[in-house]
């Protein structure tokens, strides 16, 4: 198989550095942030940004840059939570239906283009209506609905391997199903994966944003961006501040997503070609 050479571009550059910048700020929130992200003072009330609150307060007077920086830590858990357990549903199915065929791969089949039949925000808000909301109900919410998507990509980079001359070679050798998938199949296809899941990645942040938006994802007071722009359309004529800047937050890390994984899935896209 023909190496080919990772360029940088400025897209990789500036996507890198921002994913960089927001999962270390995230990290070393306690010492970043300038205020208790829950501290309420109400005298300070819708306050404008200033030196002391960059970016001015809430309607209940709490620091607006320190729910900024802490929302990265709950996204971000949440967000790998569910990368995880989606890969760890989706990377078996997907194996099973793509090199056995047969019977299963069809109920699997019928079942997954039901599901992806409703748009996604739909089933989502529709499980999460059922469990009740909340952190782990959202998680689980978003996990049923994404495992489908990863389900059909994997099943499809498998039967792309399965026609490979290699492979037809280890099932003459005498190699059980279980171990060809584990050893012929799954180290092929499990870069293509990750990089799926980096795709994924600005989705998953929006559809968190998104429930908790609505009131059925992350509850308050936790500072989780969704809900801070919940909190803030009240506010909105008279403090745009309130609003702005979580969005400017989602925006820019969904942005930083984007710009990475953009790049790769073209890089992943030529490596396929080349095996």
């Amino acid at each position: 198989m023909q190496k080919i050479l990772y360029r940088l571009d400025i897209n990789v550059i500036v996507g890198s550095g921002l994913l960089i910048l927001i999962f270390f700020i995230g990290i070393f929130a306690p010492w970043i942030a300038p205020h208790d992200p829950l501290a309420v003072n109400l005298a300070n009330r819708l306050s404008s940004p200033s030196w002391v609150y960059p970016f001015g307060t809430d309607h209940l007077g709490r620091c607006i840059l320190s729910r900024i920086i802490y929302g990265i830590r709950i996204s971000m858990t949440a967000t790998f939570l569910i990368i995880i357990f989606t890969l760890v549903i989706s990377i078996p199915i997907g194996l099973i239906t793509g090199y056995v065929r047969g019977r299963t791969d069809h109920i699997f089949m019928r079942v997954i283009d039901s599901m992806l039949a409703i748009p996604d925000i739909v089933l989502t808000i529709a499980i999460v209506g059922v469990l009740g909301p909340g952190f782990i109900n959202m998680i689980i919410a978003i996990i049923i609905v994404r495992w489908a998507n990863y389900v059909r990509f994997i099943r499809s980079l498998v039967i792309k391997v399965c026609k490979e001359d290699y492979l037809l070679s280890a099932r003459m050798s005498g190699n059980s199903p279980q171990r060809i998938m584990q050893r012929y199949i799954l180290p092929q296809i499990f870069v293509s994966v990750l990089v799926f899941s980096a795709l994924d990645m600005g989705k998953i942040v929006l559809a968190i944003a998104g429930l908790s938006f609505l009131g059925l994802g992350i509850q308050p007071p936790a500072p989780e961006w969704g809900a801070m722009l919940h909190d803030a359309t009240a506010y909105f004529q008279i403090a745009p501040h309130v609003m702005i800047f979580p969005g400017l937050a989602i925006v820019f890390f969904v942005l930083a997503c984007q710009l990475v994984s953009d790049r790769f899935r073209k890089l992943d896209s030529a490596t396929l070609k080349e095996v």
